[in-house]
């Protein structure tokens, strides 16, 4: 008997993976700690305007699957539609036990008023999202996700069918950009007056300040898109400001004017990999030689003002980020993730930089 209910300990809920992935050896173990504050109503603003609900499968007094349910007000709002969001999903390979958590999500979220049920969202968009259906030969960069290839047979089962694919590239150091393409780089820079900087953390409110308005303008328009609160901002802010050097966030100015940013962040899950889910006296030693062993990045988000978005300020800062990242030693980086329909993005990143499409992700949908 299946029996699925409301997880009394969310370190339960978060300790559950360890047993899925004992095998999995590309599987990264988050930080315990962190993925608790993450489902903590009380530390993470997103529950400011979100609610969420863990629920764990039993069978045979053994847990075997878990799952959550999460209202996303905001995103409601926003969007004017009742879509509720499911994630944070895990399974033993059974599809009573799956279908049993996918009935406990749905049936939460209706009885929320909500008419769709979307996801994996772990928990909102702008954290880690999707499943995995193509690209399961290598670890997952920082803040992606990976699961079993049955993921993908026990969901649609359930019914749920496809409604966006993210898309995450791969570029190595070794493709040097064209020639010709870091001429026309220059051509933009002297006729549109743009200059390029590198984030400042003597100037960090200030900067920080930049990147939200950019990101907030850019996105505003992207399919599933929610502008992040200023609590949520600064909530990951302060997380990232001692562990992602300055160069690794670009600015474009036109005439002083903030236009443009890329943000890259080291690939921390080469270094994660080693700490098993938790940094202690006895592994901080070989985490610390693993973290300045990392050899692989991930731009994680680019964003233009609209008025600016025809001048080619993605491609300066496309070279810009590929020249940081070699001259940082590193082999290569991620470029992830981009809606599968967002050509404005994808074929610059295809065409003019030439990296490869080597990752899927996909996010479902169902009427509850």
């Amino acid at each position: 008997m299946i029996e699925v209910v409301e997880a009394s300990s969310k370190k339960e809920f978060v300790l559950f993976p360890w047993r899925i992935y004992k095998k999995h050896k590309y599987w990264v173990p988050p930080l315990i700690k962190e993925e608790i504050n993450i489902l903590d109503e009380d530390k993470n603003p997103f529950y400011k305007y979100a609610k969420i609900k863990l629920f764990l499968a039993y069978k045979d007094k053994e847990v075997v699957g878990r799952i959550a349910a999460c209202i996303n007000k905001r995103h409601n709002e926003y969007h004017k539609d009742k879509v509720g969001f499911f994630g944070f999903f895990e399974c033993i390979n059974n599809l009573d036990v799956s279908k049993a958590l996918l009935d406990k999500a749905s049936s939460y979220l209706r009885e929320q008023g909500m008419d769709r049920m979307r996801g994996p969202m772990n928990p909102s968009m702008n954290d880690t999202c999707g499943l995995l259906v193509k690209g399961f030969f290598s670890p997952p960069v920082f803040m992606m996700p990976y699961n079993p290839y049955y993921y993908i047979d026990l969901l649609e089962a359930y019914g749920l069918k496809k409604i966006k694919d993210l898309y995450a590239h791969y570029l190595s150091t070794l493709s040097r950009p064209q020639e010709r393409l870091i001429q026309i780089g220059k051509k933009i820079k002297e006729r549109f007056n743009i200059t390029l900087r590198y984030f400042s953390k003597k100037n960090f409110k200030r900067d920080m300040n930049i990147i939200k308005n950019i990101y907030s303008q850019a996105w505003k328009d992207n399919w599933g898109f929610v502008p992040p609160t200023d609590e949520e901002i600064a909530y990951g802010a302060e997380k990232m400001k001692s562990i992602v050097p300055e160069k690794f966030i670009i600015i474009a100015e036109k005439e002083g004017e903030p236009c443009g940013y890329s943000l890259i962040f080291p690939d921390f899950n080469q270094a994660l990999k080693v700490a098993n889910g938790k940094i202690t006296a006895f592994n901080f030693l070989k985490f610390l030689f693993a973290l300045k062993k990392i050899n692989n990045s991930r731009l994680i988000t680019l964003g233009i003002v609209d008025k600016y978005r025809n001048l080619g300020i993605d491609s300066l800062l496309y070279l810009e980020s590929f020249k940081v990242v070699k001259e940082s030693g590193y082999a290569g980086g991620e470029l992830s993730w981009t809606l599968e329909d967002n050509f404005v993005i994808n074929k610059p990143i295809e065409d003019k930089m030439k990296a490869e499409l080597y990752k899927i992700y996909r996010i479902y949908e169902k009427e509850i």
